[in-house]
């Protein structure tokens, strides 16, 4: 098994890593980059060259594949599902990929700016590294294991199911999703075509992970009202909503609440996007926790914040919206445990420690989960996600396309 998984999935993952697949926000088209329907194009053909008839790509950018059963006896239908995009916050655009071969330890100076380094004191997941290949970019752009990696394994593992014919395992769907770094991976996902009755994400990092919780996630937008005057007869008058959306920032804690004094499993109150003028000033805050009821006390708490700050200019309104974006994936799976199970035996089975993990945030997953198709996040080997300084492992790449095919093994052994 070991040689055609390496052969397969090194190549294609240095392969897809150069197509520039950067996610826009607020853009007014879907997917929001051209570039995203470029490799799911290309993504349609290696799927149709490994024998997969039905591979296809909608209008919406959405990737599919059927993987038959090579059983008769029935056995649930297993979703696979990866994004192909890319994270807006650094540039995806003309990927240089470097491998580096048989690591020895200590930092990794990136060639191409040499101010970025990959520090041996600040990636504590490198000490299990040595020996082994490391693949980082040239540090003038992010590398897109996120979510590239989570393909090429998929398609590795899809690659030896097909050439090795022997193996029992039940129907598999594949999807390869767009614009999930910007929240948008399941617009137009549907469930009821997909037709999986159980699937995996493969978008998590440290080799052995599988994450089973999220956030509870909701925005809040908070408009201010104020009122303008010519500031040359304002006295007494102007109401100016910069400065009551300022106020209202400052006030928030200092020392707890936000995502800088946060880790592990304390929610957070975020400023993420203020527009202002004297008249209006809107505000958007990311309210994160795990439980449902820590995300509507952060939300009364911000109320009351914010009732009190407005009340102190006489004059002024307040507008207060809470709109939900996902919920803890955690609530629906714990009513399938055999959908963590399954992973958690598929990972031991390949000679790796299971370990269960937070996402302090979302994943497409979150909301299928809520949409009826169970979906906890499985590792790819990936690190330092969003960054300059993103790398991932080689020999973690292999094993995670071995946890694919023991998954769907197992699954066909119930």
């Amino acid at each position: 098994m070991k040689d055609q998984i390496e052969y397969t999935v090194v190549d294609r993952f240095l392969k897809y890593v150069r197509y520039d697949t950067q996610s826009a926000e607020g853009a007014d088209r879907y997917p929001s980059t051209e570039g995203q329907k470029i490799l799911g194009q290309e993504l349609v053909k290696e799927l149709r060259a490994m024998g997969l008839a039905d591979a296809g790509m909608d209008e919406y950018g959405y990737v599919t594949a059927t993987v038959e059963a090579s059983i008769s006896r029935p056995v649930p239908t297993i979703g696979l599902i990866a994004h192909l995009d890319t994270s807006p916050d650094v540039s995806g655009k003309n990927v240089t990929p470097i491998v580096h071969r048989k690591y020895q330890g200590g930092d990794i100076v990136l060639p191409g700016d040499p101010n970025q380094i990959i520090r041996w004191t600040e990636n504590p997941s490198l000490a299990h590294q040595i020996g082994t290949d490391i693949i980082t970019a040239d540090g003038t752009t992010l590398l897109g294991a996120d979510n590239k990696a989570g393909i090429a394994e998929i398609f590795a593992a899809v690659d030896y199911l097909v050439h090795h014919p022997e193996i029992e395992h039940g129907r598999v769907r594949i999807a390869i999703t767009p614009d999930e770094e910007i929240g948008q991976g399941t617009k137009y996902f549907d469930v009821q075509q997909f037709g999986a009755d159980y699937a995996y994400t493969i978008d998590g990092q440290e080799a052995g992970e599988i994450e089973v919780e999220t956030f509870c996630a909701d925005t809040v937008i908070v408009k201010l009202f104020g009122k303008n005057i010519h500031p040359g007869y304002a006295k007494h008058k102007m109401i100016n909503a910069i400065k009551i959306a300022s106020r209202l920032i400052e006030a928030l804690p200092k020392d707890r609440l936000s995502p800088e004094t946060t880790e592990g499993r304390d929610g957070y109150i975020h400023p993420n996007v203020l527009t202002a003028r004297v008249e209006q000033a809107e505000l958007r805050f990311l309210i994160r926790d795990f439980e449902l009821e820590g995300l509507k006390h952060h939300e009364e708490f911000l109320k009351q914040l914010c009732d009190r700050i407005v009340a102190e200019y006489p004059g002024a309104r307040l507008d207060f919206q809470v709109e939900e974006s996902y919920r803890n994936m955690k609530y629906k799976l714990d009513e399938q445990p055999q959908v963590v199970a399954n992973a958690i035996e598929a990972i031991r089975r390949s000679g790796l420690t299971p370990r269960t993990n937070i996402v302090r945030g979302g994943t497409d997953g979150a909301r299928l989960c809520y949409q009826g198709l169970p979906t906890p996040n499985l590792f790819t080997g990936g690190h330092n996600f969003h960054s300059k300084l993103e790398w991932i492992s080689v020999r973690d790449m292999h094993k995670a396309v071995d946890v694919i095919i023991n998954l769907l093994k197992i699954w066909a052994e119930e």
